[in-house]
């Protein structure tokens, strides 16, 4: 297929590769993005870590807790402008929305939608009437739901970033946004290394090898040094095994271990935009 300019330019944006490196990584892959940024890290170009947040634009990004903090949220109300997520207007429409999802506990998107917005409207007709009053494409980009003994929301400043981590019992103020603000600065892919789904895991195993080989490694040491970066993938990309951030001399589970022995995370959602 044709590569277009403009495809070359949204792979540089998502990436962080050279212009030539997107260009031939597309070619290579006839145009699969997702292809086009695994071809990139094997060929060991720059690529930014955290692709997934890259399909975004602007907005506002909330977590949210219930007052027995046992169920709370991630929500992204997303917009065209940075100029229009920073007015206050659509930032109180966004929380209004984020307070609607955490009382009404709905399953996903459509179920958000669906509920009333106040009595005359739904959250979707709203969502239709923002998009007419601010002339720019208005919508929920993401929604999670979170459930657990005891949940901390964290939102950075400047409404980007959101995280919020449940953990297994009540913790205090201090240890729990800690542990949140843990989450959001170094993105964690999973709990733990049992979290990381299959996928995931095949994929960076799939990398390390091609890595290796470019290296000159003979064949038959490939599989043991590739499990051997799997490994420090845990270490960087899993929240209880990634080095605390206050303290680097210790885990993320080593530090809630020294708080209380069996103090743990046992969930956690994360959303950030570009």
């Amino acid at each position: 297929m044709a590569i277009t300019a403009a495809d070359v330019n949204k792979l540089r944006q998502q990436t962080g590769a050279g212009m030539m490196d997107c260009k031939k990584a597309l070619e290579e892959t006839n145009g699969d993005f997702e292809a086009a940024i695994d071809y990139l890290r094997k060929k060991g170009a720059k690529v930014a870590a955290n692709r997934q947040d890259r399909d975004a634009k602007e907005g506002v990004v909330l977590a949210k807790t219930s007052s027995d903090h046992k169920h709370g949220i991630v929500i992204s109300v997303n917009c065209e402008t940075d100029f229009v997520a920073k007015n206050s207007d659509f930032i109180a429409f966004a929380e209004q929305v984020a307070k609607i999802a955490l009382e009404k506990k709905p399953a996903d998107v459509d179920a958000l939608k669906a509920l009333p917005y106040d009595n005359n409207i739904n959250i979707g007709d709203k969502f239709m009437e923002q998009v007419g009053k601010i002339g720019e494409k208005i919508d929920i980009g993401f929604y999670q739901v979170i459930n657990a003994e005891f949940i901390v929301p964290y939102i950075h400043p400047g409404n980007r970033l959101a995280v919020a981590v449940g953990f297994n019992k009540t913790v205090s103020a201090d240890v729990a946004k800690n542990i949140a603000m843990q989450a959001a600065a170094m993105a964690p892919v999973a709990i733990d290394k049992d979290d990381v789904d299959s996928k995931t895991l095949e994929r960076e195993l799939d990398i390390a090898r091609e890595q290796i080989r470019a290296e000159g490694k003979p064949e038959d040491m490939v599989e043991k040094i590739a499990q051997g970066k799997l490994n420090k993938f845990y270490k960087d990309s899993t929240l209880l095994n990634q080095e605390y951030f206050i303290d680097n001399k210790v885990t993320v589970r080593q530090f809630l271990q020294s708080v209380e022995k069996d103090l743990t995370v046992k969930a956690f959602k994360r959303y950030s935009l570009a």
